[in-house]
């Protein structure tokens, strides 16, 4: 937890609550002038299931950073601090510093300070060997530099930032498609996906925004040409991008214009899913929709690109007609 931690944290260890410093001064200066706080919560899900299935525990540590820190992002905050809730059948050490270790690595990546949390031990409710996580973040943004996708406007243009692959959604469904209609076990290799396990595979964590998307609002923080971001879960792309588009305003998007990773068509063949389901359920090799001024779309493109992140410029907002739903992907 240590190397996750900045000046700001100021608690002692062995503490009932972790204490952090909104305002520093000096080398350190953070000062705001109208600072509000933004809250998530969330979990990783019935991924795991797989986690525990293969043994493998730290990268499901960095799904649970992520799934709250880039919902975080969408308000256009800095991530501040982070917590975890572990609840498992009986203490074991060896589990509970591999699951911890893989969240001060997502807190690290974020700049994002692991502040405490909380290990539950419910032989009552939990299998050996069973767990579940939830995950806490509190970030901080200027009044005047909230996204809240109020701004977007008919031009703007919709800019899809690439998955990892199916991040932490949408696991009930592809443990039932490929473990009990395919068969398959985590073991098995899968050509069309390079020839990588199915446990390499499902448990590949979810992409870590923050420092990409940070990096652009802080270049462009004298005007605010970001105008809405969403992080595409579980709903898929249609549902959570439509929750900030204003009234009268649509955005449409062309299913043509980036590419699908092969881990999708992977489990959409095995378990004959309609393309219709699919796109419901998981994020299609899109992880994070940023809309943006059509005069600035090319430079935060580039920008993202520096930053190791791959883009396409996936649709464009228009004027809606009346009724007309908020989203269209087509």
């Amino acid at each position: 937890m240590r190397r996750t931690q900045c000046p700001r944290v100021i608690s002692k260890e062995g503490g009932f609550a972790a204490v952090f410093q909104l305002q520093l001064q000096g080398l350190f200066a953070r000062r705001y002038e109208d600072p509000l706080l933004v809250s998530c919560t969330d979990g990783v899900g019935t991924k795991l299931k797989v986690a525990v299935a293969a043994g493998v525990h730290d990268t499901v540590g960095v799904d649970l950073v992520a799934m709250s820190v880039n919902d975080l992002l969408c308000t256009g905050a800095e991530p501040l601090f982070f917590l975890d809730y572990v609840a498992m059948s009986h203490d074991e050490p060896p589990l509970l510093e591999a699951i911890v270790r893989g969240i001060a690595d997502a807190c690290v990546d974020s700049d994002c300070a692991l502040v405490g949390g909380e290990t539950a031990i419910l032989p009552d409710l939990y299998q050996r060997g069973d767990y579940d996580l939830a995950g806490f973040c509190v970030g901080v943004v200027e009044r005047k530099r909230l996204i809240d996708g109020s701004q977007i406007q008919p031009g703007d243009v919709a800019i899809g930032i690439a998955s990892s692959g199916f991040h932490s959604n949408g696991y009930s469904l592809i443990r039932k498609v490929v473990f009990e209609m395919a068969g398959l076990t985590l073991t098995d290799t899968v050509p069309e996906c390079g020839g990588k396990t199915v446990s390499d595979l499902l448990l590949k964590p979810t992409r870590l925004y923050a420092r990409a998307v940070r990096s652009v609002l802080r270049h462009y923080r004298v005007k605010q040409v970001v105008h809405g971001i969403a992080h595409i879960t579980g709903g898929g792309l249609a549902e959570n991008l439509g929750r900030i588009v204003p009234e009268n305003t649509q955005i449409r998007i062309d299913k043509a214009s980036w590419e699908v990773p092969s881990v999708f068509g992977w489990v959409q063949r095995l378990g004959q899913i309609e393309s219709a389901e699919m796109d419901r359920v998981f994020n299609m090799g899109l992880g994070m929709v940023l809309v943006v001024s059509p005069h600035f779309a090319d430079s935060i493109q580039h920008q993202l690109a520096d930053l190791g992140m791959t883009t396409w410029r996936v649709g464009e907002a228009a004027v809606a007609e009346p009724n007309a739903p908020r989203v269209v992907v087509g």
